[in-house]
């Protein structure tokens, strides 16, 4: 395996939540820092909020996003999402 795939974790870590580092977060935030490339200042649309999209928005408030919009048809996301950088939350059923 290539030393950039592992992790040395503590051996008390839950496995069930030190998985979602493995895929998810990686996933989202390089989804944002390496494709999207957001510029300091710019508008970010994330679409779903789970494990991706909030490392999404955790990639674009890195980068300097200023306007971080989640979009979830999950109200109780949104407050969570304001840790992770999202500005706004809609929810599309409400439109």
């Amino acid at each position: 395996v290539h030393s950039g795939c592992v992790a040395k974790n503590n051996p008390d870590a839950p496995l069930d939540k030190v998985c979602v580092l493995s895929c998810g977060i990686s996933t989202g935030m390089g989804a944002t820092l390496n494709v999207a490339k957001p510029k300091k200042g710019m508008s970010v649309a994330v679409f779903g909020l789970g494990a991706v999209g909030l490392a999404a928005a955790e990639g674009a408030r890195i980068a300097g996003a200023s306007r971080i919009i989640g979009i979830d048809l999950n109200e109780s996301r949104a407050n969570e999402a304001k840790k992770f950088g999202v500005t706004e939350f809609v929810n599309p059923k409400d439109h």
